[in-house]
């Protein structure tokens, strides 16, 4: 999973803003261009591989996405862990609604970002203590929405040349298009550019192993997330129920137990064994845990067909989304559901 490192300014106590802003600036300081890395002699051959793969996706992304051609994700940083940030959710323990955090700039999201695990881990036993549900996500990539240039991380190449490309597309999508105060909006959007321009580029390198791959991915993510979106109606239904403390905490339990019961049978029968997401099972599910899965992922469908609307041209799709961000949050939603043009939004 993939979200911004919000706090970079806060008005949520001087400490945090003080790691928040240390955090960045360490990463900034071990900056190293790609180009010179490329060119550099010394550079071990497996990193100058890395960087010539990511300088050609970079470039792609400017040149194909009309995604910001700028400085960002053109030097590197190895900062020797396997998550730059840890983002913490919270949520009421018989609620779907997650705890929010505002932040000047960024505006307000439904988590809160740390450099540091241990720090992510403190705020999540406070936030506990209050009674809520809480999850703890590590994340490997970060935007700062153009105010400095991002670099790429060593988190970013943990996996394949796919998975560095999806996150660079994602992290410049924000660049592109960032409404305030609307996670969902900007996560959707961002998801959006990232997997028609992960089909795009392995169309255009001739990938057409890894675009199997992909799709195959894609279309387990969906099926995982109507798993998931199905539980949460169930949660919903007992939430909203007259049923006493005790007995909702019984039904919340079981309804998750299902929800695990229904991934072992997808994963065994229609999955041929894939166990990508048991880490995502095994770890504990809760109310907080759901939620997040949901604001970077609903409104998706409803960016694509917006996408497919404006016939795949990205200049216009981002003018489109750029309109749809400019209405009242209150109707943004319902109007993106409802558009049946790229021209007009409400």
């Amino acid at each position: 999973m993939v979200c911004l490192a919000v706090g970079l300014t806060g008005c949520t106590g001087v400490s945090y803003y003080a790691d928040s802003l240390k955090g960045h600036v360490e990463i900034l300081a071990a900056r190293r261009n790609v180009a010179k890395l490329i060119d550099d002699r010394s550079t071990p051959e497996a990193l100058r591989a890395q960087m010539t793969s990511a300088a050609a996706i970079r470039q792609f992304a400017s040149d194909d996405l009309a995604l910001p051609d700028n400085q960002s994700y053109r030097s590197y940083a190895d900062i020797g862990r396997d998550y730059v940030t840890w983002a913490v959710f919270a949520a009421p323990e018989f609620s779907l609604t997650p705890r929010v955090w505002c932040f000047p700039v960024f505006g307000c999201v439904p988590y809160r970002g740390y450099f540091s695990r241990e720090s992510a881990i403190d705020t999540a036993l406070e936030l506990k203590k209050e009674g809520l549900d809480v999850h703890v996500s590590g994340v490997t990539a970060y935007s700062t929405l153009g105010w400095s240039s991002d670099p790429l991380l060593s988190t970013m190449f943990l996996h394949d040349k796919t998975y560095l490309a999806s996150l660079v597309f994602h992290e410049l999508a924000h660049q592109r298009v960032y409404v305030n105060d609307d996670t969902p909006f900007n996560e959707a959007f961002a998801v959006t550019v990232e997997t028609t321009g992960v089909r795009k580029w392995l169309r255009a390198t001739g990938d057409a192993a890894g675009l199997r791959r992909f799709e195959a991915g894609e279309k387990r993510s969906a099926e995982f997330l109507a798993l998931v979106a199905q539980t949460r109606e169930e949660l919903r239904e007992i939430y909203s129920g007259s049923a006493s403390s005790e007995q909702m905490r019984a039904d919340k339990a079981a309804a998750i137990e299902r929800l695990r019961v229904r991934y072992r049978q997808m994963r065994d029968r229609r999955w041929g064994g894939y166990r990508g997401y048991d880490g995502w099972f095994e770890a504990p599910i809760n109310n907080a845990k759901i939620a997040a899965t949901s604001v970077y992922n609903d409104r998706v469908p409803a960016f694509l067909r917006l996408f497919e609307l404006c016939s795949g041209d990205y200049p216009r799709f981002y003018a489109a989304v750029r309109r749809f961000g400019a209405l009242a949050k209150a109707e943004r939603a319902e109007a993106l559901e409802a558009a049946r043009t790229c021209d007009k939004a409400g």
